[in-house]
């Protein structure tokens, strides 16, 4: 049986519920227009991510109208903690007019749902167990106009149809491939390795970010490429995991897992992160950093979060960006839309990449050289 036709026409689909997919589905939900979000797996669901956020990120959520107390499972921190080179630094988030001076702790696996349900709550109409496999692409004008997808447990064929598609699919984005958007080569790329161990660390009021990563297990201490982190969880928990970069010659040779638990090993006795207090397994996820992946918007395609390598190369952070880049979609989606004509609504659009390289290109491009320098351990 057939849905009516209705069902699965939009204004816009957008693919992939996690932060950048639900943000950008939120915002365009809010403003009138009608959505499908698109998650191929179903809530909860569990991410590879430090649990992590920056005031930068927070202030994101407040946008959303997110409940983030602490009566919501919210743990909030008041700085980041850097250690490298022998020295610690403290540092408190500063008071700015622009964002909160605190970050929070959340588990990927629930807040992802938070939000996706928000978007939800807004007016979005979610489709979970739906993965999207090709677009539809119009013969005459090369736009996308929807995407065919395999639905619930019987993968049931459907074919969505909008005008728009937003692409939230993260790093390895099936949909800009089959539009032939191919990840650019000069772009650094990172992996992120992760695990939990119960620990008296759990309630650290700061995110924990090391600099440096020795490696102490042959004749010679080695130092690995790349940064660690360690995040109290406030549920008897502490997250700890590397981000490692492709600009350094070891990236390809070195067994990650390894090299976490040797990491691990170095740690005080006292901390806990002892493979007998892990909690779950070692999991690991890429990172696509620096504007990898372009342009962010051609023929009815939009870019956000993972998709467009929108991974801060400074320090490896991703929902912040997901999610503004998210809003950004949506904000120039929503003027488009209101424009009478297809040329009009074009020339809306084509502003999105411009606007992306307006709030971070200069930024991204000091990442880039930043990255080449980490790599080499001269």
């Amino acid at each position: 049986m057939t849905e009516p036709l209705s069902d699965n026409t939009a204004d816009v689909i957008v693919v992939g519920a996690g932060p950048a997919g639900s943000t950008t589905a939120y915002h365009l939900a809010r403003s009138g227009l009608d959505v499908l979000l698109l998650e191929k797996t179903e809530f909860p669901r569990e991410k590879v991510c430090g649990d992590g956020l920056t005031p930068r990120a927070v202030k994101q959520l407040v946008s959303m109208g997110i409940d983030i107390s602490e009566e919501a499972g919210w743990l909030r921190n008041k700085g980041l903690r850097i250690i490298g080179g022998g020295v610690r630094l403290q540092l408190d988030w500063p008071d700015l007019a622009s964002f909160p001076d605190y970050g929070l702790v959340r588990k990927r696996d629930d807040f992802d749902e938070q939000l996706a349900r928000q978007a939800q709550k807004a007016g979005a109409r979610l489709y979970e167990r739906c993965n999207v496999g090709a677009p539809v692409i119009d013969d005459r004008t090369g736009r996308i106009t929807g995407v065919r997808a395999k639905l619930g447990e019987d993968k049931r064929e459907v074919t969505f149809h909008a005008p728009l598609v937003v692409a939230a699919d993260g790093n390895s984005t099936r949909l800009s491939l089959a539009m032939g958007l191919h990840r650019r080569e000069d772009r650094p790329m990172g992996v992120a390795v992760r695990t939990y161990f119960t620990s008296p660390r759990h309630d650290d009021d700061y995110l924990e970010s090391w600099l440096e990563l020795w490696d102490r297990r042959g004749p010679q201490d080695r130092l690995l490429p790349g940064y660690g982190w360690i995040f109290g969880m406030g549920d008897g928990t502490s997250n700890v995991g590397l981000g490692v970069l492709n600009t350094s010659e070891a990236f390809k040779e070195l067994d990650w897992r390894e090299v976490l638990k040797a990491w691990c090993a170095s740690m005080p006795e006292d901390w806990g992160y002892t493979p007998e207090n892990m909690t779950g397994p070692i999991r690991g996820a890429a990172l696509p950093m620096a504007f990898n992946r372009q342009p962010h918007y051609t023929r009815g395609l939009l870019l956000v979060g993972d998709a467009g390598g929108l991974v801060n190369p400074f320090n490896g952070e991703g929902i912040a960006y997901a999610m503004e880049s998210g809003q950004l979609a949506a904000d120039v989606i929503v003027q488009a839309h209101a424009r009478s004509t297809p040329a009009q609504r074009e020339i809306a659009l084509q502003r999105y990449p411009r606007v992306l390289k307006d709030t971070y290109g200069g930024y991204y491009t000091l990442g880039r050289a930043f990255v080449k320098l980490i790599g080499n351990p001269k």
